[in-house]
């Protein structure tokens, strides 16, 4: 050890004792409970390795700034308050730890579900006050309601298995959890949310938050849902509509809620934090002692693995260790998981098997490095837990799906080729992608379309029928709402059938217009994507 170079850890934010006492075995460690954005500023550039939970901002400014920084480390499951793509591109890896509050969510989670239904809080108000109005806060069993679960990741399962002790039935909802999944959880799989909120008496969200789930419910899924319905979040705030929610507890629709995140977070202004009905608690998911001394250790042991380069299972920004075959299939990686994004969004329903194809020389290494690229980029945008490099497999296990591997030395088009296709309720989808040139990532065959074009930040495809003045009338539509085209391909199959464009945009194409475009007569399909 006497050549090992003494790093320099500072620890921005609380964690537990034994994750800092884990540190300290090896590195010099600086331990505040809180700090100034102006303080990290000032002192950054003096430290290898970060470690904060969700109160710090690691933004850009904080990373250009850390000369010496070769980790950050997140207390905790998320890392909206990183930038990771900045710390990317300054070769700092990001690492987090996934499963260190998942059992406290879940059982934070019942405990707003037994509050709603019995009125619990309001009821201690009331008895703390010097009343005793017994009749004011009747409230209603569990027992034989139907529990909607919205999201079957690990949580979710948590919360079906534990919601089942109680006897109640359990309808839910997750395009990328196989029946046969749900099955095994107890769990009646429905076809769509509108399904669940049609039959569940409680609602409860285990969804990560992105621009698809972004108040997925809202106004009009309220409308639909059951009257006296009671709505549980401890997922991610800004996936209900905290106005909406409010009005259709004005309304009598919405008996109840419990809400532990918000869209806004302290929700100085929130309605719902005044409502009779509603319980509130300040982001308290995770904020147990066994979560927390977890992820203090887990974080902890993430760090050292980075400093003293080991693996580190919880990078979120970094492959795999830098081995011969790493090295080999590391510009193919993140056109995996570009290409597993993409599925993503052609998909319709459950997706139950995966089959992934490699064609020309990559295939003579072993490319499970590269079918692991494509589920975390499958994944990414429909699971509640961060998804990595280690975990993404387990993740796809976890919800029924089942990858199939194949290679072949010949590759007639290209020298190197992956495909990929989906199985999904209507049958299957494909895509594929390769490097041309001198390392130019090129998304090929989309959808069976002969369709060459490079991935995209906003990237769409859309399918039309093969006829005279389709693709002006596409174009005319993006023009009039200021939507600029920056590349287009178009590919068929035959003359006067289907055929597909693919299109990469300056600007994204926002919901309105893509109603827009789909009510436009010809037009089969429109998927747009952030890649």
């Amino acid at each position: 050890m006497g050549d090992t170079p003494t790093y320099k850890v500072l620890v921005a934010e609380k964690i537990s004792l034994e994750g800092i006492e884990k540190l300290k075995e090896r590195f010099e460690v600086d331990a505040y409970t809180k700090m100034s954005g102006e303080d990290l500023l000032d002192c950054i550039g003096r430290y290898d390795a970060l470690v904060v939970r969700s109160g710090t901002m690691v933004d850009s400014e904080v990373i250009e700034k850390a000369e010496n920084l070769k980790i950050i480390g997140r207390a905790g499951i998320g890392i909206d308050n990183i930038d990771v793509e900045a710390a990317t591109r300054k070769g700092v890896m990001v690492a987090n730890v996934p499963e260190s509050n998942i059992i406290s969510a879940a059982e934070h989670t019942m405990a707003m579900l037994m509050a709603v239904a019995r009125n619990i809080p309001e009821a201690n108000i009331s008895l703390s006050g010097g009343e005793w109005n017994r009749s004011a806060y009747q409230g209603v069993e569990l027992y034989g309601k139907t529990l909607g679960i919205i999201g079957l990741g690990r949580i979710g399962a948590l919360v079906a298995e534990r919601a089942l002790g109680f006897g109640m039935k359990l309808a839910g909802f997750d395009p990328f959890i196989s029946a046969q999944k749900a099955k095994h959880l107890g769990v009646e799989l429905k076809g769509s949310l509108d399904e669940v909120l049609q039959v569940a008496d409680f609602i409860t969200l285990h969804v990560p938050r992105n621009e698809e789930t972004y108040h997925l419910i809202g106004k009009d899924q309220l409308a639909m849902a059951k009257d006296s319905v009671r709505i549980v979040n401890v997922s991610r705030g800004g996936v209900v509509d905290e106005e909406a929610l409010a009005e259709a507890m004005d309304s009598g629709v919405v008996a109840g809620a419990a809400i532990d995140v918000f869209e806004h977070e302290p929700p100085v202004d929130s309605r719902l934090c005044k409502m009779p009905g509603v319980v509130v608690t300040p982001h308290l998911g995770a904020s147990t002692t066994e979560a927390q001394y977890k992820a203090g250790v887990a974080i902890a042991e993430q760090v050292i693995a980075a400093l003293e380069g080991e693996f580190v299972g919880g990078a979120v920004n970094i492959a795999m260790p830098h081995k011969e075959v790493v090295e080999a299939l590391k510009p193919y990686l993140p056109l995996c998981e570009k290409l597993g994004k993409l599925i993503t969004h052609l998909v319709h329903g459950v997706i139950d098997e995966i089959e992934f194809e490699t064609l020309g020389l990559i295939s003579e290494y072993d490319t499970s490095l590269l079918t692991v690229a494509l589920l975390k980029g499958f994944l990414e945008n429909v699971s509640t837990e961060s998804v990595t490099y280690v975990n993404a497999p387990m993740l796809a296990m976890e919800r029924g799906i089942t990858l199939k591997e194949s290679k072949s030395r010949q590759s007639r088009d290209y020298l190197n080729l992956i495909n990929v296709s989906a199985r999904d309720d209507r049958g299957r989808v494909t895509a594929g992608a390769t490097l041309v040139g001198k390392d130019q990532e090129m998304l090929v065959n989309v959808l069976d379309f002969s369709i060459d074009i490079a991935p995209s930040k906003h990237l769409a495809f859309i399918r039309y029928e093969d006829r005279p003045g389709m693709i002006g009338r596409i174009g005319s539509i993006l023009g009039e709402n200021n939507i600029n085209i920056a590349s287009l391909r178009v590919g068929r199959r035959k003359i006067d059938g289907d055929a597909a464009m693919g299109i990469t945009l300056d600007r994204p194409i926002t919901p309105d217009i893509k109603d827009q475009l789909n009510s436009e007569e010809g037009i089969v399909d429109v998927i747009f994507l952030f890649l």
